[in-house]
């Protein structure tokens, strides 16, 4: 039980019991955070929970108040679903258009991503396609795009046929597959802490029990990983190797070795989600080349790089796995969408895929040096030093509370990521935003860091 948890449980005994009562207003964050010997983020996450289970409720310019007590009605969230998706509402906030600085946003801007020749290779696929190509297809996608995967994988040097391929609706949907496959309610997994917040959702609705393993600026923190590996015992393992989420670290040569040596030691399988690692500026060393999926899945998209709007990606694993995550994929989807991966295969195999990867390397690579030096000048820290991908961690002082900054943020229109989402347990290590280096030259979002640094200071 986190300590969240912990205190969220002691208030609702509390209530239930008639210490407190209802419609009695529980005390503020920073009483709380006193009478619990605990951080204000751990309040809020408290509270948060009581809200999402309809104990208490927020009141404008008032607190949290207790709500008045009532039977559980067939249509309300059981709570792992509450909880799933209050994990992922910072992803419902990223779809939002309503902010006009989007810092915290996870996708590049759409200039970026070049959507006109998309929409042309869209005309030409309608106007050249055979009728045959509206029919279901094979489960496991595309063959022609499978195979020029296949060679792009051999390009890394990692060893597929096509057959080792699965295409998917994008890497949540992969992810998804492999956790329905893999995992039963009560299983336990260890996750990158901090990591890939809309992953932390899909498991907690799967009632899966996730255990945070320490990110460092070289890959994962090699004894947490290990102490964990060995006494939890888990199924799986989900890391980012390049241009980690959110932190933009990516895994060196040793720790990649290391990570596998304690994976094979522990009959853990690793799953390992690089959407950047097509760009040509990402550094870092990938499990997979080291690996040849023996033990490893590749889980990859084209949705950070190509567009968010065509959802596509694939699963890179041993046949026998790709084969059974095959067979559930026909049972939840049947298959994918053919049109989306005839458009992505013209993409790729006519050159323009990877003439847009130079480009888009050139703009990650302007922008870096424009931003970064930008934000140390401000006297905060990096957690780590750019490796290519599109962000940076900005670690925060004591004084900050990167929820409160996000409010603020989002009051004036400027959408910040806090580091607390990004921790399975809703407790990091240290307060930081995730800043996407796209959308960070805008001077406001400098002068508002600025004034709240200064305010939050006095």
């Amino acid at each position: 039980m986190t300590r969240a948890e912990a205190v969220a449980a002691e208030i609702r005994r509390r209530i239930e019991t008639g210490s407190i009562a209802v419609g009695a207003k529980l005390p503020s964050i920073r009483k709380a955070a006193e009478q619990f010997d605990v951080s204000k983020n751990t309040i809020v996450d408290a509270y948060d929970r009581l809200v999402s289970a309809g104990i208490a409720f927020s009141r404008p310019g008032a607190g949290f108040m207790v709500a008045e007590r009532r039977r559980q009605t067939p249509s309300e969230r059981p709570r792992h679903v509450a909880e799933a998706v209050d994990i992922a509402s910072l992803l419902n906030a990223q779809l939002e258009e309503s902010f006009s600085i989007r810092v915290g946003d996870g996708r590049p801007p759409a200039s970026w991503m070049e959507e006109s020749e998309v929409r042309r290779h869209l005309g030409l696929l309608g106007r050249h396609q055979r009728s045959s190509s509206d029919g279901y297809g094979s489960a496991m996608g595309l063959p022609a795009l499978r195979e020029r995967l296949a060679f792009d994988l051999m390009e890394r040097e990692v060893q597929a046929s096509p057959d080792q391929i699965l295409l998917t609706f994008g890497a949540n949907h992969a992810l998804d597959l492999i956790i329905r496959r893999f995992l039963v309610a009560g299983d336990t997994v260890l996750v990158d802490d901090p990591g890939y917040y809309p992953l932390f959702a899909k498991l907690k609705l799967a009632q899966i029990r996730m255990i945070g393993v320490k990110r460092t600026p070289t890959g994962p923190d090699l004894d947490d990983l290990a102490g964990k590996a060995e006494r939890e015992r888990p199924k799986l393992f989900f890391t980012q190797s390049l241009a980690h989420n959110p932190t933009g670290s990516s895994t060196n040569l040793p720790t990649a070795h290391s990570i596998l040596t304690i994976a094979a030691r522990c009959d853990m399988l690793v799953v390992e989600d690089d959407p950047f690692v097509d760009l040509p500026t990402v550094r870092g060393v990938g499990l997979a080349p080291l690996d040849q999926l023996r033990n490893v899945i590749c889980v990859r998209t084209f949705a950070k790089t190509l567009s968010a709007s065509l959802r596509c990606g694939y699963i890179a694993a041993r046949p026998d796995l790709i084969a059974s995550l095959a067979e559930l994929k026909m049972l939840t989807t049947v298959n994918s969408s053919g049109h989306i991966e005839r458009l992505i295969h013209g993409l790729i195999s006519e050159g323009h895929y990877r003439r847009h990867l130079k480009r888009l390397a050139q703009r990650v690579q302007q922008a870096t040096e424009t931003v970064v030096p930008r934000l140390q000048k401000m006297g905060l820290k990096l957690f780590a030093e750019p490796t290519g991908g599109y962000y940076v961690y900005l670690e925060l002082p004591e004084y900050v509370d990167d929820i409160a900054l996000a409010r603020e943020g989002a009051r004036q229109g400027i959408f910040i990521a806090p580091g607390t989402v990004f921790s399975p347990e809703r407790q990091p290590a240290k307060a930081g935003i995730r800043v996407n280096i796209a959308w960070a030259s805008d001077p406001h979002f400098f002068d508002f860091m600025l004034a709240e640094l200064r305010h939050r200071r006095t």
